[in-house]
């Protein structure tokens, strides 16, 4: 029997008192830093940003000063989604996409304005699936991006039915050998599977100290780099593109740090990339 004739698993939401915890983590989860930026232009994303900023924000008259800022930080995130995209390359209207951790559904709706598809988006969290829904149904997009509560790791969609898979930061609260196994069944032959992540280093040794205070931050366990290669090995998926993106975030990071925005992270997340312990990567690969 080959793997394209596998059926479809029973659908699995928790799999275990963690993945209860991440859920009621981010069931309860209302921090500015992932609305305020959303509420710039309606756009919600669940990540951080890459390229040059434009430093003039700080100088901002005090009554625009935070606005100014508010919107920089959405640019740069924006900015991230639009190359995590860009790895898909040509995504015809009647492909079909999935988004594997789709928070409050930002990238999934941008990906429908761009390339015209269905996508799907995934979560074990109640309230970021409501939100997600109620954003596409504003924006009139309900019949082509759909939101489920659904694990990542056991989605009973059917079997190669998705051209192209990410997750936008969002494998650190998984099992790599079972995301994989899933994201391959999965892909048609030929998808392509797009990660954003971070991950440790694997030459700096075990995780450093501020990767181990993000993990706490985030009720996560950041994976070294080497497993990401491993799993997608064993899983019939071969990487095409690995970019280093550690540089293009540290400004992001150094701007939010100065914004009204702060959570406490800034300060590890900006010590493990300047350190080396901890990187930024983005890795496409094709399901083969």
């Amino acid at each position: 029997m080959t793997l394209d004739h596998i059926a479809a698993p029973t659908q699995l939401l928790h799999t275990s008192p963690y993945q209860r915890s991440v859920a009621a983590y981010w069931n309860a989860e209302k921090n500015p830093v992932n609305l305020r930026l959303g509420d710039v232009d309606g756009i919600y994303h669940h990540h951080y940003g890459i390229g040059d900023v434009d430093w003039s924000v700080l100088d901002a008259p005090e009554d625009s000063r935070e606005h100014q800022v508010t919107k920089e930080l959405h640019r740069l995130e924006c900015n991230q989604t639009e190359l995590l995209l860009d790895q898909f390359g040509a995504i015809a209207p009647e492909d079909r996409l999935l988004d594997a951790g789709s928070g409050r559904g930002g990238g999934s709706i941008v990906a429908n304005q761009r390339f015209g598809c269905a996508v799907d988006g995934v979560s074990i969290s109640q309230s970021q699936v409501d939100f997600a829904n109620d954003q596409a149904v504003k924006r009139g997009v309900d019949d082509k991006v759909r939101f489920h509560l659904k694990n990542m790791l056991s989605t009973g969609f059917e079997t190669g039915s998705f051209r192209g898979i990410w997750n936008n930061e969002s494998t650190m609260y998984v099992d790599l050998g079972l995301l994989f196994a899933e994201h391959s069944r999965l892909l048609a032959r030929g998808g392509r599977y797009v990660t954003i992540t971070g991950c440790y280093n694997d030459t700096y040794g075990l995780p450093s100290r501020a990767v181990s205070q993000i993990n706490a931050h985030y009720i996560c366990d950041i994976h070294p780099r080497s497993t990401y290669f491993k799993e997608m090995a064993a899983n019939r998926l071969v990487p095409i593109s690995v970019v280093d993106l550690t540089a293009a975030t540290i400004p992001y990071w150094e701007l939010r740090a100065k914004s009204s925005l702060v959570t406490g992270i800034e300060d590890p997340f900006l010590t493990a990339y300047k350190d080396g312990s901890f990187q930024y990567l983005l890795i496409a690969a094709d399901r083969v």
